[in-house]
């Protein structure tokens, strides 16, 4: 839907391939399902699951034995993202820059984009 001709909407770091790997062997799953949904105090927050196949309209992007799956509904708002995994003293998760993000809550799990409609589910 929204991604350009031979270039992927998204990129994976070497961390992020590993532990998208690991959840997809562990679960014997598809891809990994990313999306957005409205909540948290910036007004939206992204989406993760482990799926256990890609839908119709889902943007398939694969680097190596990782497959990420962009809903429907998130692909507009992650043109450009890079996808990492970060492992620190305290925690762990994954990280998205996205250069759509115009503002983020003091605790990263919220976002907000510029001047765009919120989706009303994670597609």
């Amino acid at each position: 839907m929204f991604n350009v001709p031979g270039q992927d909407p998204v990129t994976l770091t070497d961390a992020a391939v590993a532990q998208i790997a690991k959840l997809m062997s562990r679960e014997d799953a598809a891809g990994f399902r990313i999306g957005v949904k409205k909540g948290g105090c910036a007004g939206m927050e992204y989406t993760m699951e482990v799926a256990a196949e890609a839908g119709p309209m889902d943007i398939v992007v694969e680097k190596g034995p990782a497959r990420v799956l962009i809903a429907p509904m998130a692909q507009m708002f992650m043109l450009g993202t890079e996808i990492d995994y970060e492992t620190g003293l305290l925690e762990s998760g994954f990280k998205f820059r996205n250069p759509n993000v115009v503002d983020e809550c003091g605790c990263g799990e919220s976002i907000k984009f510029a001047d765009m409609e919120a989706p009303q589910s994670n597609g």
